[in-house]
């Protein structure tokens, strides 16, 4: 088995560990929010942010480290990185602290350079993971963020244990196209699940909200290709994509075990094409600028 499967397959036990670990340093409701991450981070800081907002906690952005608006006032900043050590994350806690901006750093590894420049850490050592492909970490602080909106994570923990041992049917191996569409805060899930499946196999894939795929992506849909959808399926997708001769692929399970679902086809696929999820192409574990 491949760390990265196995990393995989830790996910449930790590969502309820998650429950155990204090979220007083998060934003309280009413203050405005940005989370900035690079990479799976900012796919997770997406639907942290969707959800809360939806939740009526108050405004929230998501942005890429390099593209943080510092024109712009946020009560509260939270910078998603697994080590820590990422660049332009350390930088942007750095400005941050130079302007008086509180920046919680949520990280699997505590006292990285980010950390002096970050108001309090929040450390999810025990999500850290050795792959270079993330899975297990983003989730677990997916899985954190969304226990202090009140989302039952012991619920999903249990989807994502079905969803570990379901069938991976051959057609969805061989597909030679997904799409992934979400609503909502399962938006950011899409976006992964589509990062994943292009890290680890380097797999054809897209992205794009659910009700979008209709204005122009679906053009692409036909026999052989897949059509995954986070949540709910809007009304009538499912008929127009099955139009197309594309498959439809949907669950009742919680959104993020879903995506546990599409992590374990992206190894699949991997090892299908002859490759190694745990060292995919030009990719390393931390992004450092010189």
């Amino acid at each position: 088995m491949s760390q990265t499967l196995e990393e995989i397959a830790s996910q449930p036990r790590l969502w309820r560990r998650a429950l155990e670990v204090d979220a007083s340093p998060l934003p309280r409701d009413g203050e405005s929010l940005a989370v900035v991450g690079c990479g799976t981070s900012w796919f997770i800081a997406q639907a942290y942010t969707t959800a809360r907002e939806r939740e009526g906690k108050g405004p929230g952005d998501a942005f890429t480290a390099t593209e943080f608006p510092w024109d712009r006032r946020y009560d509260r900043v939270i910078c998603l990185s697994r080590s820590g050590t990422t660049t332009e994350v350390v930088d942007v806690l750095r400005r941050l602290a130079e302007r008086g901006t509180p920046g919680l750093l949520v990280t699997a590894v505590g006292g990285g350079p980010a950390s002096p420049f970050a108001s309090a850490e929040v450390v999810l050592g025990f999500a850290d993971e050795e792959s270079v492909v993330q899975t297990r970490f983003a989730t677990s602080a997916l899985a954190y963020f969304r226990a202090s909106l009140g989302h039952d994570i012991a619920a999903a923990a249990a989807d994502a244990e079905l969803a570990l041992d379901a069938e991976l049917p051959q057609r969805w191996v061989d597909a030679d196209q997904i799409a992934f569409l979400g609503t909502g805060w399962t938006i950011g899930l899409a976006n992964e699940a589509g990062l994943k499946l292009r890290e680890a196999s380097q797999s054809w894939t897209e992205a794009y909200p659910a009700m979008e795929y209709r204005h122009g992506p679906i053009s692409i849909a036909q026999p052989g290709r897949l059509t995954w959808v986070f949540g709910p399926v809007p009304e009538g997708l499912g008929e127009e994509v099955a139009s197309t001769g594309a498959e439809l692929v949907s669950s009742q399970w919680d959104p993020m075990a879903h995506l546990v679902l599409a992590q374990r086809l992206a190894v699949a696929r991997a090892a299908a094409r002859g490759l190694d999820p745990d060292a995919p192409r030009n990719l390393t574990r931390s992004v450092i600028l010189p």
